[in-house]
């Protein structure tokens, strides 16, 4: 299985687990006059780009949109940085958006900035859960939960449209 790929999910598959995010997105916050959806750069922001979409198109929330930077491989060696001020997070309900929860660790190191924030609340949201947690982090909202090995890859791809799919490999 070295070089194969098991496709997981297809474009319309992710589109109905989109959608099943947005809405329970809104049953959680429908008393809220305002969310912000932070999507953790590449295809965590891509995710949120979607959900806020259809936040939009089924809700009146008032939805902004934030993108978090972050070195995925050595989180520690820069400042994680957020695109809205700190004006603009306080007391506002969080969202915030991967693609992949493996061991936690780039979700953990995502919201760290916001625990110095004074938000009213966070969420946290993924397309897949392998359930490989290292760290003390688990997903509000998830589009599927897979059982994987260490060994195999979960490669998601968000290139727009029919191009869209998550395959394990």
């Amino acid at each position: 299985m070295a070089n194969s790929q098991t496709p997981i999910l297809n474009a319309r598959q992710i589109q109905q687990r989109i959608d099943r995010i947005a809405y329970q997105s809104y049953e959680n916050n429908c008393k809220e006059k305002e969310v912000i959806i932070a999507g953790i750069a590449g295809n965590g922001y891509v995710l949120a780009e979607r959900i806020l979409e259809k936040l939009l198109e089924i809700s009146p929330l008032k939805v902004k949109l934030a993108e978090i930077a972050l070195n995925k491989k050595a989180p520690l060696s820069g400042k994680v940085k957020v695109s809205l001020s700190e004006k603009e997070l306080k007391d506002k309900v969080m969202i915030v958006v991967d693609d992949v929860l493996e061991s936690g660790r780039t979700m953990m190191y995502g919201i760290d900035p916001f625990l110095k924030y004074s938000v009213k609340r966070l969420i946290t949201v993924v397309l897949v859960d392998r359930d490989h947690h290292s760290y003390p982090i688990k997903a509000d909202f998830v589009g599927i939960s897979l059982a994987t090995t260490m060994q195999e890859h979960i490669s998601v791809e968000l290139g727009g449209g029919k191009k869209d799919a998550v395959y394990l490999m």
